[in-house]
């Protein structure tokens, strides 16, 4: 049998998770599918997967040969790219995860515009702030917010975010006013549940880094909703610039201690280690950096 195409039917088969989601993009029959990873295996001399009668999964073997086989191709596809007369057009599925409240603010309003620039393009976005595993789950491509010194991923930055301590004008009127970063222990905060310090807020202040240990009236896992609770005055918060700006400018939420600054995150584009990056993640990439250039959160 031919040794890339049973890569590209192995590969097909992990990244929609079984045999039958892997027919339709392959254009074979199961039966067909199944002979492929067999005759693969036998080859090999080794299991690639676990077969259940309701899911497949990836032996140590087969992770690190799903790995290596998809830079093959990504390679094999690139030189094919680099000799072609008419390189083409960027197309097939494009999965993509991003943050809930980044995804919704900023990312919904532009889908469209990208739709249009590259019409065979399948968008499948998956919104969730959790830490995906771009290569064991599939994905081609993520948005993070973090800071990325120790990432194994590569990718591009498209624009940065700070932490804006805050509270809606009706909170701050009815409690005990905000001197000293340690009168925040005073009060009661809208905890982000996925912050990294927990309930430990650091600040680089005056007199440079200085820390709080804050009470939590209400902790949530949604950006959005802790947002929605310090505006209608349950607390003090701390969220990032690219979601509070606007309501900043419009005075429906007040900074607090503005000569304290909290942490500064990077907001990216990612994608896995690879050489050759596949025509509609380049484009993708090509497209966020263009469209966050002059992020309107850091318009005055």
């Amino acid at each position: 049998m031919d040794r890339a195409l049973e890569m590209q039917v192995f590969c097909t088969v992990v990244d929609k998770g079984n045999f039958v989601g892997a027919a339709q993009p392959l254009g074979m029959s199961k039966a067909a599918i199944s002979r492929y990873v067999s005759a693969l295996e036998e080859r090999l001399g080794a299991r690639l997967l676990h077969r259940t009668t309701r899911r497949l999964s990836l032996t140590d073997e087969g992770r690190q040969f799903y790995h290596q086989a998809k830079d093959v191709l990504s390679m094999m596809n690139a030189a094919e790219e680099a000799v072609s007369s008419a390189a083409p057009e960027p197309s097939g599925v494009l999965r993509i995860n991003v943050p809930v409240s980044f995804g919704i603010l900023h990312l919904a309003p532009i889908w469209a515009d990208f739709m249009k620039a590259f019409p065979h393009i399948e968008l499948d976005i998956s919104l969730n702030d959790r830490l995906v595993d771009l290569v064991d789950e599939g994905f081609d491509a993520a948005v993070r917010i973090a800071r990325m010194e120790s990432s194994s991923l590569v990718g591009r930055r498209l624009a940065g975010t700070r932490m804006c301590l805050c509270a809606s004008p009706a909170y701050l009127a009815s409690h005990p006013e905000v001197l000293r970063l340690d009168d925040l222990a005073e009060h009661g905060v809208v905890a982000y549940t996925n912050f990294a310090s927990g309930n430990d807020w650091l600040f680089q202040g005056p007199s440079g880094p200085e820390s709080v240990r804050t009470r939590s009236v209400v902790r949530c896992n949604n950006g959005d909703t802790c947002r929605s609770i310090a505006l209608a005055g349950g607390g003090i918060s701390l969220q990032p610039s690219f979601m509070v700006a606007e309501d900043l400018r419009a005075g429906d939420l007040v900074e607090v201690l503005p000569e304290y600054r909290s942490i500064q995150l990077g907001i990216y584009v990612v994608y896995p280690s690879r050489k050759h990056l596949p025509p509609k993640v380049r484009v993708l990439v090509n497209f966020l950096v263009e469209r966050f250039a002059q992020p309107c959160w850091e318009v005055g």
